[in-house]
């Protein structure tokens, strides 16, 4: 298994993972835009996105994007999505794609690194709580949804 940071020509693999990501959180199939999604944010460097690749067989990805704590006045980095494809799942790929995420937050210098995850993804929040992540219990997040 290697794990590297995805670019442009990581795209076909990409899309098949992404669309399978939104369908797990109960989104509808959108290869389509799931492509234009991945080429924008890889295109204009909005998200930092690795893969986890086996036999030329694209098994998991995650993507994080940059930001800013006006508290700490540092950057922060948001681990929105982790994925790893049911045939890859149990074999260390969420690990290895969790690492490079540290590692790169690491590098940038960043204050912390934040995720969510659904509160009935167990499996999740079991491989996240192994790796030093806590349940925030002193703050609320709060959505105002548009759509």
């Amino acid at each position: 298994m290697k794990v590297s940071r995805a670019r442009l020509s990581d795209l076909e693999g990409l899309v098949e993972l992404f669309n399978s990501y939104r369908m797990f959180y109960h989104q509808m199939s959108d290869k389509v835009g799931a492509r234009q999604y991945l080429e924008d944010r890889l295109s204009h460097d909005e998200s930092v996105i690795f893969v986890a690749i086996q036999d030329d067989v694209y098994a998991g990805f995650t993507q994080m994007y940059p930001s800013f704590s006006s508290v700490y006045m540092e950057r922060i980095w948001k681990l929105n999505d982790l994925y790893v494809s049911s045939h890859a799942r149990n074999r260390g790929t969420g690990q290895m794609l969790l690492d490079a995420a540290k590692a790169h937050a690491e590098q940038t210098n960043a204050k912390f690194l934040i995720l969510e995850t659904d509160r009935d993804n167990i499996q999740a929040q079991s491989l996240y709580e192994r790796n030093g992540y806590r349940k925030e219990e002193s703050v609320f997040h709060y959505t105002l949804h548009f759509r």
